[in-house]
């Protein structure tokens, strides 16, 4: 008889050893049709963050289209309106931000030359020489990019066209595209619908605990920065909301460039106090907010983080690294469903049969001339 543990273990296995050939499968798809996968991809997420207001719509008595425009304005306004004020601010503070990053540079000049390196101004004017040189040198190089990223934006916009079609006619028809896919599996339809299930539970669940921790995260960051009175706080805590969707490597980037411009606008004071900040807030995410808004919707070692990062990243670029861990998450929840066989329906219990009625018991012949007196006349 073999152990319950090692049955346990060879289960485990299985699942990470298709998990892994699954996810390599769908990634060498998403590289192989990057311009159409990485869209399906992105507008699931999109349909997983909106469809909870156009189920409510939809439960309020509102027709599908109805419910689905509504939903995709007001995800359109919040967007606008958003990236309204942060354009406004960024245009306000803006040029006090570049004014505080030369008496910045103007200070860590100064530090150098009286400090303890003792550097002359000479060798530092050398130095800003020999990297304004190495800029030219790199100049076509650079226009060149610039160009490659034009045409690359052309790619972005007409991506994000697609996406939101997609996202459309999946908020609008989803249970209609779901019962058509599914005919075509006969009967192992009751199995894939199972998985299916599953797999769109796991993907709600994370992209809106995901989207609520990264708000939260947003927002204390952005409130720490503005105490600070950091220019562009609010670009800044957009850019931290963002980043929080790539788990572990995000926070990284974001962290680093909020933390250049803290030096650069207050000073290294303030940018050590920043870091310091930003590491309590990240233990706090990753070991209360995390577990208590993502729950077990993913359940990944960081070790496996990173490896499903890696291979998005390498693949899809930024937005194959935002998408690798929520489409890993939901193959590695939808195999069991694949496999599990529903258990047998149980035959109906047997009624037990209809009582007959009591057979009237038989009378007793009434006693000779008992019938010859009539009720209420006294017998002689």
């Amino acid at each position: 008889m073999v152990p319950p543990t090692l049955n346990t273990l060879a289960a485990w296995s299985w699942r990470v050893i298709v998990t892994g050939a699954l996810v390599y499968l769908v990634a060498m798809i998403i590289a192989r049709l990057s311009f159409v996968a990485l869209p399906v991809a992105i507008a699931f997420l999109l349909a997983a963050l909106l469809f909870p207001l156009t189920n409510r719509l939809r439960a309020a008595g509102l027709r599908p289209i109805y419910a689905t425009w509504i939903t995709m304005l007001v995800a359109f306004a919040f967007i606008i309106g958003v990236g309204f004020i942060i354009g406004v601010r960024a245009n306000d503070e803006f040029p006090r931000l570049v004014a505080q990053i030369q008496q910045t540079a103007r200070d860590a000049q100064n530090w150098l030359i009286t400090g303890p390196f003792h550097l002359k101004e000479a060798q530092i004017a050398d130095f800003v020489e020999e990297l304004t040189r190495q800029l030219d040198q790199q100049r076509g190089q650079i226009t060149s990019t610039v160009l490659t990223g034009a045409t690359a934006i052309i790619e972005v916009l007409a991506s994000i066209v697609l996406l939101l079609f997609i996202a459309f006619f999946l908020l609008k028809d989803g249970d209609r595209i779901w019962a058509w896919f599914l005919r075509a599996f006969g009967s192992a339809a009751p199995r894939v619908d199972r998985a299916g299930r599953a797999a769109w539970r796991t993907l709600s669940h994370y992209v809106l605990g995901t989207v609520a921790v990264a708000a939260v995260h947003g927002v204390i960051i952005g409130v720490v920065l503005a105490g600070m009175r950091v220019p562009l706080w609010a670009p800044l805590a957009v850019l931290i909301f963002l980043a929080s969707f790539i788990p572990i490597v995000g926070i990284f980037f974001a962290g680093g460039v909020a933390t250049l411009v803290v030096f650069g606008a207050q000073g290294w004071v303030y940018a050590l106090i920043f870091v310091g900040i930003l590491i309590v807030e990240q233990q706090l995410e990753n070991h209360v907010l995390q577990p208590l808004i993502v729950g077990r919707a993913l359940e990944f070692h960081p070790l496996a983080i990173i490896l499903v990062l890696a291979v998005g990243g390498v693949l899809g670029g930024i937005a194959g690294a935002a998408v690798a861990v929520p489409v890993t998450a939901v193959i590695y929840r939808a195999l069991p469903e694949l496999r599990r066989d529903e258990p047998p329906a149980l035959p109906p219990a047997a009624e037990p049969p209809p009582e007959s009625p009591p057979e009237p018991s038989p009378k007793t012949p009434p006693p000779p001339g008992a019938g010859d007196a009539v009720p209420g006349t006294p017998s002689r």
